[in-house]
């Protein structure tokens, strides 16, 4: 007798494969097929590959709607990673598939607790939204009972550590950093800083490449002086700040929103003007920037098109169907406001 909680059986006359199909290629029970096709625990590695080859020869896909998408992120509170958790909600629920955030911060839960207790609570699939998958060297220990499970996964603004062949979207942070500094050399500023995260962190490590490469372009010298790394977050941004200033900056490229926003409390603290003396941008576009006092210039990430192609691909690995491997990137736009202007004695 098959499990309670296997799925409604596919109706034979459209053609499409039941369980009582992939039980007979497979010389196993529907229960254990639909153990298999449910993911619960209990079934022997010999046994699953028999069902998952069984499945794959027939065409059997497994069926989504009420399951769920577990969505890894570690700074909830920033409004980039919300938008982008909320956009990937909005595509998927139409699909009847449900998003589950978890904020696997540092001291908190972490991930391979997360794991453990979601495996059997109908996951289909789990997306490493600048968590994990953005810190050099990080455990492997979540990817491997991942895919011992056969749970597809998805990483954004980072690559996977030891090569490990998953799909992939980021925003190009060479590119916003080539933006951001073209910007401001074109005002005039030839001292640019940059304020950046944690070395290790795969963006920020990055951006700080990106701003590195862009400033040899242009011919400006000691650029490896003029960048500070700090911790994400407005404490970071200040303290970077007041570092940059005392080496003589007149601009600020932030690897974060957040981090300019504690640039611009920073520079406000040393008696300094924001754009008068010194000149700041952010990057990720939250919403938020643009009714801060003044409204910031910042280097825009495409959350909207990382959210489509992230849900796209879940769909399409929850169903059984190959994506693309590798990483695809997406390029960021710069949005001009008000805490960028000339360069002292430029105006």
């Amino acid at each position: 007798m098959p499990d309670a909680a296997s799925p409604h059986r596919a109706d034979t006359a459209s053609g499409k494969v039941g369980l009582s199909k992939v039980a007979a290629r497979a010389g196993l029970s529907e229960a254990t097929v639909s153990r298999v096709v449910n993911r619960r625990q209990g079934v022997a590695e010999k046994t699953r590959d028999a069902v998952e080859k069984a499945m794959a020869e027939l065409g059997y896909e497994r069926p989504v709607r009420g399951q769920l998408v577990a969505i890894m992120m570690e700074r909830v509170t920033n409004p980039f990673f919300a938008d982008v958790a909320e956009r990937i909600e909005a595509a998927l629920a139409p699909h009847g598939l449900r998003t589950l955030l978890c904020p696997a911060f540092p001291g908190g839960v972490q991930e391979p607790a997360y794991v453990d207790a979601m495996v059997d609570k109908g996951v289909v699939a789990v997306v490493f939204l600048s968590s994990s998958n953005t810190v050099a060297m990080a455990r492997t220990r979540t990817y491997e009972r991942l895919r011992l499970r056969r749970i597809p996964y998805v990483g954004v603004n980072g690559v996977f550590p030891d090569g490990v062949a998953v799909p992939v979207y980021s925003t190009d942070d060479l590119l916003a950093a080539e933006l951001a500094v073209g910007h401001l050399f074109q005002l005039g500023h030839r001292a640019i800083g940059m304020a950046s995260g944690p070395a290790g962190n795969t963006p920020a490590d990055r951006r700080v490449r990106g701003f590195l490469e862009a400033m040899d372009r242009r011919a400006l010298s000691d650029a490896h002086r003029l960048v500070v790394r700090q911790s994400f977050g407005v404490e970071g941004g200040q303290a970077a700040a007041q570092t940059l200033l005392a080496r003589g900056a007149t601009a600020i490229v932030a690897a974060s929103d957040f981090m300019a926003l504690g640039a611009i409390r920073g520079v406000r603290r040393l008696g300094c003007s924001v754009p008068g003396d010194v000149s700041v941008v952010g990057y990720d576009g939250s919403a938020v920037t643009e009714f801060v006092e003044p409204p910031l210039t910042t280097v825009r990430q495409p959350a909207d098109r990382l959210a489509l192609e992230v849900s796209r691909s879940v769909l399409a690995l929850a169903g059984r169907r190959e994506v693309p491997v590798g990483e695809l990137l997406f390029d960021p736009e710069l949005v001009v406001r008000a805490t960028t202007g000339p360069a002292p004695g430029r105006a």
